[in-house]
């Protein structure tokens, strides 16, 4: 069963692990992420919900649009600040500690 989602002012369906559009930018976006392994129809709606999520649409489900909030990320960059750096007296040769 096919799911629609809606993106951009244009509708897509996803199914057997395909996407269809008549918009051709948004056939491309979704094609970028499409999941050739969603086979069943939870794993399909559960696809189409991603990909809504990722680009602020949302997803036909039960006779109403629903929106599709943002993804959780798949991966996440963590900082951690350098160690503090110990003085050794200045740029200037003068200034440097003698070895």
């Amino acid at each position: 069963m096919p799911v629609t989602i809606r993106i951009y002012g244009k509708e897509a369906q996803f199914s057997f692990g395909r996407w269809t559009c008549e918009d051709d930018g948004v056939l491309a976006m979704l094609d970028a992420l499409a999941d050739p392994r969603a086979r069943t129809p939870e794993a399909e709606y559960e696809h189409a919900l991603y990909c809504a999520g990722r680009f602020g649409g949302s997803v036909w489900h039960q006779g109403e649009w629903q929106v599709a909030g943002l993804p959780e990320p798949e991966m996440t960059i963590e900082f951690t600040p350098p160690a503090p750096r110990q003085e050794r007296g200045g740029w200037l040769p003068w200034g440097r500690k003698k070895r």
